[in-house]
């Protein structure tokens, strides 16, 4: 079965949703051969490919007081679930070079190897203060999910896959996809948003 599901690795509640997804498989049992694809979405398109600290954005973005509310309410949830979310370290830039190598991943070598790094990513994005434009330290994270980190430092440094990705950007807004995480299962169904692991199980067994 495969599944895809939109996201962007600068969105708190697609490192969440994907979670909760993977929670899901495992509990449907050994027997559930599931594939899940990941699909670059871009909240900010027009982000800065300099880094700054994510909580500036998020304050501009909503205030300082409701900034603050937001991210600690987000960080309970995690802990909650395992996840780790350090706001205070994050750096906020333009997801489109992590999308990049995602895209060579699935591409060259599977689904799995692209989850992993999608998770990979996910952390040093929310966990760790990494900057993930720098080709240099998402070489490092390639080679932690299992991938060359050799082949993506050469990947990244020519610009290959920037149109493609661009242009798969481009088409999830044209059909309509406007929030994320947003799970697309073989049967049609679709879950767009967060939901619980036990919604997402149903929707594997339909």
């Amino acid at each position: 079965m495969k599944v895809e599901v939109y996201a962007d690795i600068a969105c708190p509640w697609c490192r969440l949703g994907t979670h909760r997804f993977h929670r899901a498989v495992a509990a449907a049992g050994a027997g559930t051969d599931v594939e899940l694809v990941h699909r670059p979405y871009q909240l900010m398109p027009d982000a800065p490919e300099e880094p700054r600290p994510l909580m500036d954005t998020v304050a501009e973005l909503f205030g300082p007081e409701q900034a603050g509310a937001m991210v600690t309410e987000m960080a309970r949830i995690g802990a909650g679930e395992g996840i780790v979310y350090r706001f205070d370290r994050a750096v906020a830039v333009n997801t489109l070079t992590a999308h990049r190598l995602l895209w060579l991943a699935l591409r060259e070598q599977g689904a799995e190897v692209q989850a992993r790094l999608a998770t990979a990513l996910f952390d040093g994005y929310f966990r760790d203060g990494v900057n993930v434009a720098d080709h240099a330290r998402l070489a490092e994270l390639a080679e932690r999910a299992g991938s060359d980190g050799g082949r993506a430092r050469a990947f990244l440094a020519v610009g290959e896959g920037h149109a493609e990705v661009r242009a798969l950007v481009a088409a999830a807004r044209r059909e309509g996809v406007t929030t994320v995480p947003r799970f697309v299962f073989g049967n049609g169904v679709v879950i767009a948003g967060v939901t619980s692991a036990e919604a997402l199980g149903d929707a594997l067994r339909q």
